[in-house]
């Protein structure tokens, strides 16, 4: 698969992935916990497996396509990764595409972060915009 790549920052390719993301709950919420989960969008093989960029002609801007299918088939196989950050993915993979997550591994593989997150995405592709709190910063 040939990828062509941002040249930029980070929150360039953020920017792109809500671009493309935008208008679909599910995809939105699982763009959104990939972002906020941050790691996946700065290993070099996961954007060479699962991001497309592309041009918008329509609105003249950069987007970023992720796919989740192909990111889920490799973390199960050739993408090294924690426990923790395989079920992240999971996640939104079964957000976004409908794939089948085992939500017991999930639940028992995040950490409390990472959980409210993942919580905080099932309610955005509901409709249903929340805030978790972690009890992290207390």
């Amino acid at each position: 698969r040939r990828t062509p790549r941002l040249t930029t920052c980070f929150d360039d390719l953020t920017e792109a992935i809500r671009a493309w993301a935008k208008g679909w709950l599910p995809t939105e919420a699982a763009a959104e916990l990939l972002i906020a989960h941050r790691g996946w969008l700065l290993r070099e093989d996961f954007l060479q497996v699962a991001v497309e960029v592309g041009w918008e002609p329509f609105c003249g801007r950069e987007v970023a396509a992720i796919d989740f299918a192909a990111a889920a088939d490799a973390v199960q196989g050739v993408m090294p990764c924690s426990d923790g950050e395989r079920q992240v993915l999971l996640v939104a993979a079964s957000i976004a595409e409908g794939i089948p997550v085992d939500l017991r591994e999930a639940a028992l593989c995040l950490d409390a972060v990472n959980a409210a997150r993942a919580a905080q995405a099932v309610c955005h592709a509901a409709g249903r915009r929340v805030q978790v709190v972690t009890g992290a910063g207390q």
